[in-house]
């Protein structure tokens, strides 16, 4: 899949492309038929694929940290619309001229001059430009004057629920799992290198992998039961923490995940952490002994749940 940063760059390709548009935080069902649609109309206009996404996110760039909790960061979405089959991801860097471009100067600028856009997939409640007053209606009324199509793909609903980035959020928030992979049609996940941290858990037994979490605030928090891929094919079984650290009187919030049966050197590499079971909340113990037996605790239920 190409990555494409810079539209106005003189080694863009100008091909006609059938294209969706959005922030595609998740992917979740919702976005997966959006995406299905498109892949279907690319094959059959003979156009490559693209997803127009932006990094920050608008509601990242207005609120900041007060901004909803991204389910997913850059190079997770990215991989997610490589393995669907998407040919071209376009990220925009969502700034202050975006963010004050009228609706109509972004279709006829961004996705008629720049992007060359002859079919455009969207979910019937997409809205964008200064003040989301870019919708389906201006759209349609846009294609007709610069002679693409748009085609609007109504919500999935679950339990007659809309699917949405929203309801992802909320049952991570409350550790419902199982409700949340309906949602996704996977596990949740979070990946990214094995940085190095303070070797704290060597000291009582228990080495961790540490795993920047790259987002402003995390959709989870607390102990988990975890399968963990290694960018080599091995696949293992573990439990992770995603919090502050309180015990050692932690202030950034990181993925940390104890691998069973496993002491290969990792740093550097590429982890996929999947959460299968909320094990617990985060929790501050009084002696680095107390923290020791809880994690013992928690290896043990974990490998009671994977039956291990």
């Amino acid at each position: 899949m190409q990555l494409i940063r810079d539209i106005h760059s003189n080694s863009y390709d100008s091909q006609e492309v059938a294209a969706t548009i959005g922030n595609f935080d998740g992917m979740h069902l919702g976005h997966q038929v959006i995406l299905s649609k498109l892949l279907e109309k690319s094959s059959k206009l003979g156009l490559p694929s693209m997803l127009i996404a932006f990094e920050p996110s608008a509601k990242e760039f207005f609120h900041g940290k007060k901004a909803p909790a991204r389910l997913t960061n850059f190079r997770e979405k990215y991989s997610l619309s490589r393995d669907i089959g998407i040919d071209r991801f376009v990220c925009l860097g969502f700034n202050q001229s975006l963010a004050n471009m009228p609706a109509d100067i972004f279709v006829k600028t961004i996705l008629v001059d720049y992007l060359h856009v002859k079919h455009l997939t969207v979910g019937d409640n997409f809205h964008f430009g200064k003040n989301r007053e870019g919708d389906i209606e201006l759209l349609k009324n846009s294609a007709q004057k610069f002679n693409f199509e748009v085609e609007d793909i109504a919500s999935v609903l679950i339990d007659e629920a809309r699917v949405s980035s929203s309801s992802v959020r909320a049952f991570l928030e409350n550790g419902e799992l199982d409700a949340t992979q309906q949602l996704l049609g996977r596990h949740y996940s979070m990946s990214g290198r094995v940085i190095h941290g303070d070797e704290k858990g060597r000291t009582i037994g228990f080495p961790t992998a540490n795993i920047p979490i790259k987002r402003i605030t995390s959709p989870i928090n607390g102990v988990f039961a975890v399968k963990i891929s290694i960018e080599n094919g091995i696949e293992k079984f573990g439990v992770a923490n995603i919090g502050h650290r309180p015990t050692v009187n932690g202030t950034r919030t990181q993925l940390e995940v104890y691998i069973f049966d496993f002491a290969q050197n990792i740093y550097g590499k590429h982890l996929k952490v999947s959460f299968y079971e909320k094990l617990r909340n985060e929790m501050k113990f009084d002696s680095f002994d107390a923290l020791k037996n809880q994690i013992q605790q928690d290896a043990e239920n974990a490998k009671t749940y994977f039956k291990i």
